[in-house]
């Protein structure tokens, strides 16, 4: 009986719905997505974890990780260079960090609220720069996992 109480615990929990954030991240400021299709790490073992494990080619254009709160990440265990764009409370950029390699600490800015993580050259590419608003929207939605 113990078995079947288990087993239907289990399955029980697998059908609950889980709570999925999906999220954008515009420049207001310069007319340009950061990220189309930005995760948010908002726990500290999403924190924690950040990009590690993760390849370049699933960490392509579009793509970004806003990491809520932060003042500041770590390259470490990663096998490519990322930007790092830093915002205050009112998600204005107070200051950015292009091409940072892997196995690297980036400075800690006690004005920054939260960082976003995306693909190297996309501050490049955005002309992101210190004083541009950045437009994050994001969106819950609730799954059933199977």
């Amino acid at each position: 009986m113990d078995g079947e109480h288990e087993l239907s615990k289990s399955t029980r929990a697998s059908a609950m719905p889980e709570s999925v954030q999906r999220a954008y991240a515009y420049n207001q400021t310069r007319q340009a997505f950061l990220a189309s299709e930005l995760e948010v790490a908002d726990t500290h073992w999403s924190r924690l974890k950040g990009l590690i494990g993760r390849r370049s080619a699933s960490f392509h254009s579009g793509r970004g990780l806003w990491i809520v709160p932060c003042h500041g990440v770590h390259t470490l265990a990663m096998g490519y260079a990322i930007d790092v764009v830093y915002l205050d409370p009112f998600k204005v950029v107070v200051h950015v960090e292009e091409s940072v390699k892997p196995w690297r600490f980036t400075p800690l800015r006690m004005d920054a609220a939260t960082v976003i993580e995306v693909p190297c050259h996309t501050v490049w590419s955005t002309d992101t720069r210190v004083g541009d608003q950045i437009e994050i929207v994001v969106e819950k939605e609730k799954r059933i996992l199977t």
